[in-house]
């Protein structure tokens, strides 16, 4: 990369190739989530994701760049993760719970990304494609915030009830026990 052009391209690519990760992950989150609310958060955001698709393929358009040919080792190492987590796991409130911590590391890193992308298209003075790429953001600016309501509301909630997530108490002594405190001495 040699100016800030280069790295605005390279970084809508990368952004791009996330977001087309994600539509094949997020089924599978989708699938395996059990709570009600986020199974349709889930879905909407899907949705989006699409959408952000086809709103980075306008802006590359546009702007007579190729928006594919980069991979994106950050969404999937991220994806890996929730594979690697999901397929451990069995449904349930604590699984729900780690598909939004899970699916809110990826929307921190979109996040990051479309705030990196905005600042270099105003830089440059790309000026007419601002607006895609600040939809694309608060739509991951939105998807994290319902996330985290229905954790705070629901589902973390529910997993603390969960018999398995709760820890078992143990009969802690509060002396060290000795053989003279087992045997009565007459």
């Amino acid at each position: 990369m040699n100016n800030l052009q280069d790295l605005f391209n390279e970084t809508l690519r990368d952004t791009y190739n996330a977001e087309k990760q994600l539509v094949k992950a997020l089924p599978k989150m989708i699938k395996t989530a059990q709570n009600d609310s986020l199974k349709d958060a889930l879905t909407v955001h899907l949705d989006e994701t699409k959408e952000h698709v086809t709103r980075i393929e306008q802006v590359a358009e546009a702007l007579s760049i190729k928006p594919a040919g980069v991979h994106c080792k950050g969404m999937e190492g991220l994806i890996a993760e929730a594979d690697e987590h999901l397929g451990e796991e069995k449904p349930g409130s604590v699984t729900d719970a780690l598909i939004i911590a899970l699916a809110q590391k990826c929307e921190h890193y979109e996040i990051a990304a479309y705030g990196t992308l905005l600042t270099f298209a105003e830089t440059l003075g790309i000026t007419d494609q601002v607006d895609p790429l600040r939809a694309n953001m608060d739509d991951e600016e939105n998807a994290d915030e319902l996330l985290s309501t229905i954790a705070k509301k629901e589902v973390n909630v529910a997993a603390m009830g969960d018999e398995e997530s709760t820890p078992k108490a143990t009969k802690t002594p509060t002396k060290k026990a000795s053989v003279k405190d087992s045997v009565s001495v007459k």
